[in-house]
């Protein structure tokens, strides 16, 4: 058995790769973004704030999958631009979990910002900071701080949702475990891969309770 293990690790461990590369590129990017999207829809510009409410409505009410499908295989069949929009497979999938997250870091956000207190603002006036002292000394940090569990539940659910990239043939931890239980006619590659999400996502789990921990004192 251990045998077996030591043949089938690598190119699973390659698959792990490609996953936690995916989760870096999306988390780095979607977070920004997110924020972004948040100050848009609270912006007194009606015409931006309505667009980042559709867009978050429908990023947030359809699957994922879908998204990622459309991105990959439905863009190129677009009449004129289709062969303009045709992406690397991976650059794809990129893409897509960039602009879904980035909707669910903007309703967290979001949530962040309606649960900081009035007074807060009313004790910055007192101070005499402007209006972006307010939002860069006071304001976001306590946004950041109130949002961090909602942040690390959605960051474990990413980790997981990179297992879509198997749907749109991108090779990562499930593709290679799948391959080896189609060649090998046993579950075992199955359980192995199991193990590996478990120790991306108790390493990810562990890292930001420090950072809880961390934002909970200062």
């Amino acid at each position: 058995m251990l045998d077996y293990i030591n043949t089938i690790i690598k190119p699973m461990l390659e698959g792990a790769q490609m996953t936690v590369l995916l989760f870096l590129i999306a988390i780095v990017v979607s977070i920004p973004l997110g924020f972004l999207l948040t100050l848009a829809v609270k912006s007194s510009i009606k015409p931006i704030s309505w667009l980042a409410q559709v867009y978050i409505y429908l990023m947030r009410g359809t699957p994922l999958l879908l998204q990622l499908l459309i991105i990959c295989f439905g863009l190129p069949l677009i009449p004129v631009i289709g062969e303009y929009l045709i992406l690397d497979r991976f650059v794809a999938a990129c893409l897509g979990f960039i602009l879904n997250y980035a909707a669910y870091f903007a309703e967290i956000f979001r949530g962040g910002l309606l649960a900081i207190d009035k007074g807060q603002y009313e004790a910055t006036q007192v101070l005499g900071l402007n209006k972006w002292q307010t939002t860069t000394r006071v304001i976001i940090p306590q946004m950041f701080r109130i949002a961090l569990p909602a942040v690390s539940n959605e960051s474990v659910t990413l980790v997981k949702d990179t297992a879509l990239l198997y749907a749109v043939a991108v090779p990562e931890l499930l593709h290679y475990a799948q391959t080896a239980v189609n060649r090998d006619f046993t579950i075992a590659p199955f359980f192995i891969a199991g193990i590996i999400y478990l120790i991306i996502t108790f390493l990810l789990t562990m890292l930001f309770k420090w950072l809880e921990r961390r934002y909970r004192f200062e």
